[in-house]
């Protein structure tokens, strides 16, 4: 038996029709082959156009590839039935960057929505939502009747995180879900996920560009490039690591460090 929260894709390619009679088709995803083991947390890293949020969207099935298996669960979602399809979403968990609150709706309707598509009693709902939103650092008193409009962004994201929790997901996908947030807002929400994942044992598997974001978060890093999936390591093993890839972003990780730190400098002795 299949245990939750597995995910496996092999052979995944994705190619778009050639834009001319002569043209080649773009290649999007190229024979992408990896597995994400339950309960493990893997960070999809790439260059903006480098196909991980491609990848990312077809383990829910919202991108289909054009050759290759991805496997949920043990099942091929590509070969699903729509109500198969639908039954399997309800064990994945999204968030993305934006959060995709919906406006007209309170916080804590928002943060119940998946229970209430599963038809869940009210009573329920309710219950999971103060124990989501108090979960997320979000006192439900004050924020369940809120509008998405009346928070941070920082507070969004903690709500949309915490829509994602509220089926209690067995595989919880991430697409660049701190992107859009400033420095400190960022350092609290992965201090936030990292401890989340460590509750609640879900499998999970997020986009980003920042290494040293991964090296926080993830079990594994797979460097993604050109559609590939070049190689994935282990934290431990990103440091000694001599693969030119990896280089360079160790290199560009510790040029941002030192001009963090140049910046925290002239801040403390009072040049800005």
């Amino acid at each position: 038996m299949t245990e939750a929260g597995s995910v496996e894709l092999t052979g995944v390619s994705l190619a778009l029709p050639a834009s001319a009679p002569d043209a080649q088709p773009h290649c999007i995803l190229d024979n992408i082959s990896i597995r994400f083991a339950p309960g493990s947390s893997t960070a999809l890293l790439g260059r903006s156009g480098s196909g991980k949020t491609t990848l990312l969207r077809t383990i829910n099935a919202l991108v289909r590839p054009t050759t290759g298996t991805v496997l949920v669960n043990g099942r091929d979602i590509l070969r699903l039935r729509e109500r198969e399809l639908r039954a399997i979403r309800r064990h994945i968990g999204y968030v993305i960057q934006e959060t995709g609150l919906f406006p007209h709706m309170t916080i804590g309707r928002n943060v119940a929505l998946p229970l209430e598509i599963g038809g869940k009693p009210k009573k329920d709902k309710d219950v999971r939502a103060t124990e989501l939103l108090d979960m997320v650092g979000l006192d439900p008193s004050a924020f369940s009747h809120r509008y998405p409009h009346e928070l941070s962004g920082g507070q969004r994201q903690r709500a949309g995180l915490a829509r994602a929790l509220a089926a209690r997901p067995s595989i919880l996908l991430l697409d660049e879900p701190f992107g859009a947030l400033d420095p400190l807002t960022r350092t609290e929400m992965q201090a936030l996920l990292k401890s989340l994942l460590a509750e609640v044992k879900t499998t999970a598997i997020f986009v980003t560009h920042d290494l040293q974001e991964a090296m926080y978060l993830a079990d594994k890093i797979a460097f993604v490039s050109k559609g590939q999936v070049a190689l994935a390591l282990s934290p431990a093993e990103i440091g000694a690591s001599s693969e030119p890839l990896v280089a360079a972003y160790r290199s560009a990780a510790e040029g941002l460090h030192r001009t963090e730190e140049r910046f925290q400098d002239q801040l403390h002795r009072g040049l800005f």
